[in-house]
């Protein structure tokens, strides 16, 4: 009938090195903004492959993860715009009149609701298309808090546009309920897409694009601009991202009063290499009320960036500073600032970490629960006293490749933190059945202990696992089964 076709947006796959056949229904991205401003209802209608492809593009799970239907490469793989009319009278006349009476039809609309809000993105898209009745389910506001994408050839900007499209239909121009976005992996997307959520999702609170590697900071500073609620960024593996701050535009309309912060609680910034001081700097003075923040392989960081981190951002529960090869024992006193509120803490191959850094650690943040200073060559037994007298709930410790941490600190940590449940002593050389046995006998919690590549005997292995009995023992020694 008139008025009843609707766009939808639609991944098909088509081979980079063969040329395909033009579908008639195919459409540019200048097609579809024409087919959007001219038909009454323009919705998308779904984000999957084709059927040429669908056995071998890999599709979200559930739970969101990405599982392969097929062994098949997808590799060589693109996607398209595909314009298809909302279903109605014509598409129904092609159904079996068996399809009315399928039994999932007798149930209320409720109840598909329910189901719907279970399925990914795409999947939903998918339902879209089935009936009308399903199309308006699928497109029930309430259904689309989170939009997750994944592939990496997938046109993340395209789809994102017509998405929050189909989705500003009662709110023109404005989305309010959206509020997660997940595109990690998506290497196609750019700022393009970033600038599309930061005008038209005010609500957003969570954005993840993890490994998309074209995103700047212009797009960043965008979205944390125009998006006052978000909470929660990933930006692991944007390596052009170097800061993030609010736009010139929106800091000129704060009052004094209000100040220049921004509302996130969780950042994740591991692999962004140009990270630099003065980056970390500017983005602890503008996100004042981080609680969790992780800087893996940031290896331009020193110890200068953790005295402003800790001077601004006082509530930090978690810190990553795994592999930034440049943070030291100053920098570890640097952390100690944050005391109370520290439970997480990774100085991960920090090789300039001494004993001297633990100890301010552990002097000042008694209430640590986690450290792994797996790498930190120059910590040793003493060190290790320090953290067990000072930290006793700690729940998780890792010190594998430290060769000088030996049975002695073992026993002082069995002595004074029996709520161990996890430890890691991977290629300590100095580890004997001594130290595991004193563990042991202690920390009757204990559920995973790894001696891989140390020098300990089946007995002491055995004895281990007689006290405790939950324990997952990961070793290397073949006379121990």
């Amino acid at each position: 009938g008139k008025g009843s076709s609707s766009i939808s947006s639609d991944i098909s796959s088509s081979t980079d090195h063969t040329p395909t056949k033009a579908l008639k229904n195919v459409a540019t991205t200048e097609g579809l903004e024409t087919s959007t401003r001219t038909l009454s209802t323009p919705s998308p209608g779904l984000i999957l492959p084709s059927k040429s492809s669908s056995l071998s593009s890999p599709a979200l799970s559930s739970n969101g993860n990405e599982t392969n239907s097929s062994s098949s490469s997808s590799a060589h793989t693109e996607t398209v715009a595909v314009i298809h009319p909302q279903p109605g009278v014509h598409s129904r006349s092609r159904q079996s009149k068996s399809h009315h009476y399928a039994p999932i039809n007798l149930l209320p609309d409720h109840t598909l609701l329910q189901i719907f809000s279970h399925l990914p993105t795409n999947q939903l898209c998918r339902c879209a298309r089935v009936c009308r009745r399903w199309y308006n389910l699928a497109w029930d506001p309430r259904l689309w808090s989170t939009i997750r994408l994944t592939g990496e050839l997938l046109h993340a900007d395209r789809a994102i546009r017509v998405l929050t499209h189909r989705l500003c239909q009662d709110t023109p121009n404005v989305c309010l309920t959206l509020e997660t976005v997940v595109v990690n992996g998506c290497k196609r997307l750019t700022d393009r897409g970033l600038h599309i959520l930061a005008q038209c999702c005010p609500e957003l609170r969570r954005l993840e694009v993890a490994g998309c590697y074209n995103i700047s900071n212009d797009a960043v500073f965008e979205v944390v601009s125009r998006c006052p609620n978000l909470e929660h960024l990933d930006l692991s593996g944007c390596s052009k991202v170097t800061c993030i701050s609010l736009t010139q535009e929106a800091s000129l309309q704060l009052s004094p009063m209000h100040g220049q912060q921004i509302s996130i609680h969780f950042l994740d910034m591991t692999d962004c290499f140009s990270l630099e001081d003065e980056g970390l700097r500017t983005i602890a003075s503008h996100c004042p009320r981080l609680t969790h923040l992780y800087l893996r392989r940031c290896s331009r960081l020193t110890d200068e960036a953790l005295r402003h981190l800790a001077l601004h951002c006082p509530s930090i529960r978690e810190l990553s500073l795994s592999d930034c090869r440049l943070v030291g024992d100053f920098g570890l006193r640097e952390v100690a600032r944050l005391e109370g509120c520290l439970r997480y803490l990774s100085v991960a191959h920090c090789t300039r970490i001494t004993d001297v850094g633990v100890r301010y650690v552990a002097r000042y943040c008694p209430r640590l629960r986690y450290l792994n200073a797996r790498g930190c060559e120059g910590l040793t037994d003493h060190g290790l006293g320090h953290l067990a007298r000072s930290c006793p709930k700690l729940k998780s410790l890792d010190v594998g490749k430290c060769p000088l941490v030996s049975d002695s600190g073992l026993e002082q940590l069995a002595m004074y933190c029996q709520g161990l449940r996890r430890v890691s002593l991977r290629a300590c050389e100095s580890v004997t059945g001594r130290g595991l046995k004193a563990l042991a006998a202690n920390c009757c919690e204990l559920q995973l202990l790894n001696v891989q590549d140390c020098e300990v005997s089946p007995e002491a292995l055995r004895f281990v696992r007689r006290h405790c009995r939950r324990c997952i023992i990961e070793h290397t020694n073949p006379a121990f089964y």
